[in-house]
């Protein structure tokens, strides 16, 4: 799994003044499972160091001005940009991870000032815009969201979700290795967005005989978009709730309210998802019951990463 990541959260020095925004979480724990493909517009653009610069809104249009002189380095900033994005698109990516707060590379977090120096608001930065352009299905962040524990979380089984479709499109597969992958999905897909789960379970069905390119080519798009969506308590709730009515013929009284007891506290925020997930997997194992164990939602991704023990991962 190949991830594109601002090179100065990489430790690399390449920020405007010489220093880096090493951002340990990338490269001491996501590094265990995915290559980087590092990326600086500015570098390339303008060396290092360099005088900082910032968007400015100038005729209903947004110009990089440098902070120095206030020189118009658009024109260069936007082709050396261009470059950056022919590279990292030369990668089979699976998300791409920005510098917030950068005129090149800020998700919504860039300032834009007006020509009388007054902050106007905050948009994506050239790069990020480009990039946003460019890939339109493909999981994007920038690590100052990543710092909540929340966006963390769904970010990263986002992007081990692209990943798993990836894999699964680069194996030529057939109608029946769809309604596989549609299947151990379930769960994932209904705790990020019920509507999209049903519709893509329409497009498995192929009740129009549509061929399968066209198939893989709807799934796609419904897949990835349904991935990029937000989990939150209440929908995570409802999965757990389903997966718990798998034991109802086989648990004690007191085992399931232990277990409900487990959920309505995750619910509260009492406790992180990681219990009430742990015991719904125990129970999996101990009544052999594969089709809960082959789900997704249970291991999104590695477990070591440990990012649904935080009670503060559920919003």
């Amino acid at each position: 799994m190949k991830i594109a990541v601002s090179a100065c959260l990489l430790g690399q020095k390449l920020r405007f003044d010489g220093g880096h925004k090493h951002e340990h979480f990338i490269t001491d724990e996501l590094s265990r499972f995915a290559e980087f493909v590092p990326f600086c517009p500015e570098h390339l653009a303008f060396g290092t160091p360099r005088p900082s610069m910032r968007l400015v809104r100038h005729e209903n249009a947004l110009v990089v001005q440098s902070n120095k002189d206030g020189t118009d380095l658009t024109d260069k900033l936007i082709s050396l940009s261009n470059e950056e994005l022919s590279k990292i698109s030369n990668e089979p990516l699976c998300g791409i991870i920005f510098k917030s707060k950068s005129p090149s590379c800020g998700m919504k977090s860039a300032k834009v000032y007006l020509d009388n120096g007054f902050c106007e608001g905050k948009e994506d930065g050239i790069f990020a815009s480009m990039c946003i352009e460019h890939y339109p299905l493909l999981p994007m962040e920038e690590e100052g969201r990543l710092q909540d524990p929340w966006l963390r979380e769904n970010f990263i089984m986002q992007i081990f979700a692209y990943d798993a479709y990836e894999q699964f499109s680069a194996s030529h597969p057939n109608l029946g290795d769809m309604v596989r992958f549609h299947t151990v999905h379930k769960f994932l897909l209904q705790s990020k967005d019920e509507k999209l789960y049903r519709e893509l379970g329409n497009i498995v069905a192929n009740r129009g005989n549509l061929p399968l390119e066209t198939l893989l080519a709807l799934y796609e798009l419904g897949f990835k978009t349904a991935i990029s969506r937000k989990s939150s308590i209440k929908k995570t709730r409802n999965v757990l709730e389903h997966l718990a009515g798998f034991f109802k013929n086989d648990l004690t009284k007191n085992e399931k309210k232990v277990l409900h007891t487990q959920i309505d506290d995750f619910t509260d925020k009492i406790i992180p998802l990681i219990v009430p997930l742990s015991t719904i997997s125990l129970y999996a194992q101990k009544y052999n019951n594969t089709y809960l164990h082959e789900q997704t939602f249970l291991n999104p991704y590695p477990k070591t990463l440990a990012l649904r023990s935080h009670i503060d991962a559920g919003k």
